[in-house]
């Protein structure tokens, strides 16, 4: 699986580093806004676009017979025994056939440059979108910069990345929090449909840069 993920990197992507901000290191792509910056966090249901707009993103950028590589950085320190020990619990909550979780893939990459004590633990599950409880999954990203029971992972001194890879598409969707999601493709006619449906997500900030892309 690591050979395959890379293969595919390597075929479409040239090579880039899976690594937070994809939408800056890869042409074409589209940032789209996902939370209501306009909404406090004391606020109830103050996620509720967040929700909404990220399962809306990934319904149309995924069919249901689409290859998919669920793909999970677990950034930790590299002495954590306990990570070592068990699976991620994402494919345990997210993975409707646990039975399924022998084909999970698990390799050690080294992504910081500046501390050797810290270690990314790639997990990586060849699946399909009707395998994947990914509401769930997407709403527990959204949660995972706050105190709630949804996140990701609750190891202490661990953060967490996800990556839905689309390889029948050629595409990346990486929901990197609450507030956005990234996604960018081999062909940016593969996802101009997203540009052009979903046109008023788009993140302001970036607008100028993927209007001149997609016009």
């Amino acid at each position: 699986m690591p050979d395959k993920l890379q293969s595919f990197m390597d075929q479409y992507f040239n090579g880039i580093e899976l690594v937070p901000a994809l939408f800056y290191a890869w042409e074409p792509g589209i940032r789209f806004e996902i939370a209501d910056p306009k909404r406090s966090y004391e606020e109830p249901n103050f996620l509720a676009q967040a929700f909404e707009r990220s399962k809306a993103l990934f319904d149309a950028a995924f069919n249901e017979e689409d290859e998919i590589l669920l793909v999970t950085d677990l950034i930790t320190w590299r002495n954590n025994s306990f990570i070592r020990k068990k699976p991620l619990n994402v494919y345990q909550k997210y993975i409707k056939q646990p039975q399924a979780l022998y084909k999970l893939q698990l390799e050690d990459i080294q992504l910081s440059e500046f501390d050797d004590n810290i270690t990314t633990r790639r997990f990586s599950y060849a699946c399909r979108k009707k395998d994947i409880r990914y509401p769930q999954l997407l709403q527990a990203i959204c949660y995972q910069d706050f105190d709630h029971p949804s996140t990701i992972t609750s190891y202490q001194g661990s953060s967490a990345q996800i990556y839905l890879i689309n390889i029948t598409q050629q595409l990346i969707y990486h929901l990197y929090d609450d507030r956005g999601c990234d996604i960018i493709a081999a062909n940016k006619e593969d996802i101009r449909f997203l540009y052009e449906q979903y046109n008023e997500w788009i993140l302001d900030y970036d607008r100028d840069k993927i209007d001149a892309v997609f016009k």
